[in-house]
């Protein structure tokens, strides 16, 4: 799979104007899959202008802890550190992301820094599924 650019980097840029904070977290098996490696996490990160950490979940117990199932999977607290989002980027379409208005991470997001809830209706992410160890 190749390292793309994604939606989520223009989200994370702004993000700060209504103060979230943001992390990124790679649960993938490195060591079966070379694309995963931190060497290339960095480049990523690099490539796409992250604002905010991109770690490593070396172990794997950070996305079995979460219920993680694919990548990317989103995950949205509220101050209270209450899961308020689970859910995609935005609509999906032939597997390419439409592009036309704000993703449903990014209002979703904004709903949750306003009123300390999230949405109603949410979709699952979609991507590929976590390469286990």
């Amino acid at each position: 799979m190749a390292l793309t650019k994604t939606p989520i980097c223009d989200f994370g840029k702004k993000a700060d104007n209504f103060e979230l904070k943001s992390i990124a977290i790679m649960s993938n098996d490195p060591k079966r899959y070379e694309e995963d490696s931190f060497d290339n996490m960095i480049k990523f990160s690099k490539n796409n202008n992250f604002n905010f950490p991109y770690v490593i979940d070396e172990t794997q117990e950070v996305a079995k802890t979460y219920g993680a199932v694919c990548t990317p999977d989103f995950f949205g607290y509220n101050k209270d550190l209450e899961l308020q989002y689970r859910g995609r980027i935005r609509e999906l379409k032939n597997l390419k992301p439409i592009e036309s208005g704000e993703s449903e991470l990014k209002n979703a997001m904004k709903m949750i820094a306003k009123s300390n809830n999230g949405p109603k209706e949410q979709f699952p992410s979609m991507g590929c599924s976590i390469k286990w160890f």
